[in-house]
């Protein structure tokens, strides 16, 4: 997709995405055969509604309808949440999943799995599990650091939702 189809894209969406008090994470055009696929990823502190999802993309659709945005070809419109596997690759991102367990690379080549316990405006204080028994130890890393980061799933912690039950 071209800077000025997404610039254009992201002026036309970006007021509907926040008017559901959403963030507007990524805007994405590819080919799936003759048709193309506009997916648009949204994402909030709570998460994302399946119910939310379709209303906004109701309005996105009505929206390109009424411009010439995606021009005359056939596209196919996703609205969606990011998965739970997706990069940490803004601040709003690594705040979100503090709590969670995270897999980071960085820049020196090393790699680190680690609990998120807090995020500032300079990096992450993070819980490293011990190994074989022994006890976590905590570490700072700062975000210059950082090569790449992503989520951990984790099948058996329960999340926030759940413990305040």
């Amino acid at each position: 997709m071209s800077t000025t189809q997404s610039d254009r894209l992201r002026g036309l969406l970006e007021p509907l995405v926040s008017a559901k008090e959403l963030d507007l994470e990524e805007i994405e055009v590819s080919r799936a055969g003759r048709r193309r696929v506009l997916r648009v990823i949204v994402d909030s502190e709570d998460g994302v509604e399946l119910d939310t999802c379709a209303e906004l993309s109701r309005s996105i659709s009505e929206k390109l309808d009424e411009t010439d945005a995606m021009g005359e070809d056939e596209y196919v419109l996703e609205v969606s949440s990011p998965g739970a596997d997706r990069p940490l690759t803004e601040h709003r991102h690594y705040v979100r999943a503090t709590g969670r367990l995270a897999r980071l690379t960085l820049h020196d080549g090393g790699e680190l799995v680690a609990r998120i316990l807090g995020v500032d405006d300079e990096g992450l204080d993070l819980e490293v599990p011990g190994v074989k028994g022994r006890k976590p130890t905590s570490r700072r890393v700062a975000f210059d650091e950082i090569g790449r980061a992503r989520v951990e799933i984790e099948f058996n912690r329960k999340d926030k939702k759940e413990e305040e039950a």
